[in-house]
């Protein structure tokens, strides 16, 4: 069907004005005026290409982390031997936030031309673009054709990796460790065994090695390493506690970020990592690899993850990962501590992994929740919002009391810090021989 433009507007518009001011007695009246100017635009209609001719393609990127930009560009190519008027419209969605989804552009004869826009995606995601709109105008302008075209595309938002550079400060350190160079935790920290060496002043005398000194006349020590190939697993809570927001992004977020902190820093260091996301049931397994690809694989699995509005089912999680795993490994639990939920559900189900493995909690704390409590001018209305974060620490911290009771390594960090000390806790796991 005929699609009018703003030039038909337009000129529809001079002609009524124009035959206002001329006088009456013309033979002819505005509704003639009106009728010749449509039967020019439907003419113009006629001889306007199909939009089936045009070619047009889009180029969008596959993968963009969250709050970072892309760029989407669209090819449009006249294959006529006139100069075209061509409008395209995307449909692509308002959470990509793109700087515009519309353009138009005049074509020569049998010429190309390409638009482009950034993104900056505010929901993590599969995104699948599908159809454009295509407007092909008439060689006077004043009507076109338009057809929705299908060109499909894929884009995939992901969450951010934050805190990537501490985790390249955190493998530096671990290999420190693992060539028994000085450090914080020593020298020659570790389980594996590794080479002998003369004795020096700074060695703990237990590392004699009694054999090797009494064959050599003098005093030689056992030098240990981190061990390799040890095991393990992030277990990423999605139920309903995650779905809340701590310093402007969803628990699960951060979550993310240490899962993928926690995956570099083990496999970079020759261990394997893997992961499973729960809720309800288990909703993605990435099985333990050292491949440097291990992160992005544990990236693709959680990438498109939103919270389940309901309690998390720990016991069945734990209980299809434990089988998996007979050798003794590192669990890392990122939940949130809330006081029911942990007494309810995740302790009963720790036994369950804390008996053979070690065991990590992982969560963060809302720093609003630490102000409102430490707040000294509250009053009224908020003194009742202090006394109720007063209250919700507290049965934190009676939560992380008694998670560390049962055996469990807890890391309740601030916004930001979660995914940094969950590297040092598998490193100081690690070094001390708990691995």
């Amino acid at each position: 069907m005929p699609v009018p433009t703003r030039r038909l507007a337009v000129v529809a518009l001079v002609v009524a004005v124009a035959r206002l001011l001329l006088p009456d007695d013309l033979p002819f009246g505005l509704l003639g005026l009106d009728g010749a100017l449509l039967a020019v635009a439907a003419l113009d209609w006629l001889l306007a290409p199909s939009p089936g001719r045009v070619g047009v393609e889009r180029t969008a990127p596959a993968v963009v982390a969250l709050d970072t930009e892309g760029e989407v560009r669209w090819r449009v190519t006249n294959p006529t031997a006139r100069r075209l008027r061509v409008g395209v419209a995307d449909e692509l969605a308002p959470s990509l936030r793109a700087r515009r989804r519309r353009f138009r552009v005049v074509l020569p004869a049998r010429a190309t031309a390409t638009a482009r826009t950034t993104i900056r995606p505010s929901r993590r995601g599969r995104f699948t673009p599908t159809e454009l709109v295509v407007r092909v105008d008439g060689p006077l302008g004043l009507a076109g054709r338009q057809r929705r075209r299908s060109v499909p595309a894929l884009l995939r938002v992901v969450p951010p990796f934050r805190s990537r550079d501490e985790a390249e400060l955190r493998i530096d350190r671990g290999r420190i460790l693992e060539i028994g160079l000085r450090s914080a935790r020593g020298r020659g920290s570790g389980t594996e065994f590794d080479a002998l060496r003369e004795y020096g002043p700074d060695d703990d005398f237990r590392r004699i090695d009694w054999a090797a000194t009494a064959r050599r006349g003098h005093a030689i020590v056992r030098t240990y390493r981190a061990e390799r190939n040890q095991t393990v697993v992030v277990l990423l809570d999605n139920g309903r506690s995650m779905a809340g927001r701590v310093a402007g992004v969803p628990r699960v977020e951060h979550a993310m970020d240490a899962a993928m902190c926690v995956t570099l820093v083990a496999t970079r260091l020759g261990d394997r990592c893997g992961m499973v996301a729960f809720d309800r049931h288990v909703r993605a397994t990435v099985p333990p690899g050292a491949s440097r690809h291990q992160v992005a694989r544990v990236t693709d699995a959680i990438y498109d993850l939103e919270p389940e509005l309901a309690e998390s089912d720990y016991r069945n999680a734990f209980a299809t990962t434990a089988a998996r795993f007979r050798r003794r490994s590192m669990f890392v639990i990122l939940t949130d501590l809330v006081e029911q939920s942990v007494g309810e559900s995740l302790l009963p189900a720790l036994p369950l992994l804390a008996r053979r493995h070690v065991v990590v909690v992982g969560a963060v704390r809302d720093p609003d929740v630490e102000r409102w409590a430490a707040d000294p001018a509250a009053d009224g209305a908020e003194t009742y919002r202090k006394v109720a974060a007063v209250q919700s620490l507290a049965a934190r911290d009676r939560a992380v009391a008694e998670l560390r009771r049962r055996g469990a390594i807890v890391v309740d960090a601030a916004p930001g810090r979660l995914a940094p000390q969950l590297a040092d806790a598998y490193l100081s796991a690690k070094a001390t021989g708990r691995l």
